[in-house]
């Protein structure tokens, strides 16, 4: 089966913090989790505002609940709302319906996790994920369309 090494996970999260300095964004936190919705690696940078990790680790887990990256998850917030809510009482309000969480996946197609990222616009957030996801050698699904 795959998944997510914690080497990986903190190549993600070093490669997207790197995008975010590189591109002038504000403070990043960077949550990687595994299939399974865990928790696999977590950085939050110097001035980073609280409730960041929660964000970031919503905008992943709300990606990986729908099989979709977060922007997806905000379509079906403004396009079925009663879903939604249904969604986010199930995941114990873990589920965080903006951009900024993408998918991680292999090259045979798997989803073996997902970041989420929180700190700038939800569009920079993507960027940077998904930048990370792809220095790291995966492919990312943000859900852009």
């Amino acid at each position: 089966m795959a998944y997510i090494t914690l080497s990986k996970a903190n190549s993600i999260i070093k490669a997207a913090l790197a995008k975010g300095a590189e591109t002038g964004m504000r403070p990043l936190s960077v949550a990687v989790l595994d299939a399974g919705g865990h928790l696999k690696a977590f950085q939050k940078q110097d001035g980073s505002s609280m409730l960041r990790f929660e964000i970031a680790f919503g905008k992943a887990y709300g990606a990986l609940a729908i099989g979709a990256g977060s922007r997806t998850v905000e379509k079906f917030a403004k396009d079925r709302p009663h879903f939604m809510e249904g969604l986010v009482a199930s995941s114990g309000g873990n589920v965080i319906p903006v951009a900024g969480g993408v998918l991680v996946k292999n090259a045979k197609g798997e989803v073996i996790g997902a970041v989420g990222i929180s700190g700038d616009t939800s569009d920079n957030d993507e960027t940077a994920a998904i930048a990370g996801v792809e220095a790291a050698g995966f492919v990312a699904d943000g859900g852009q369309g």
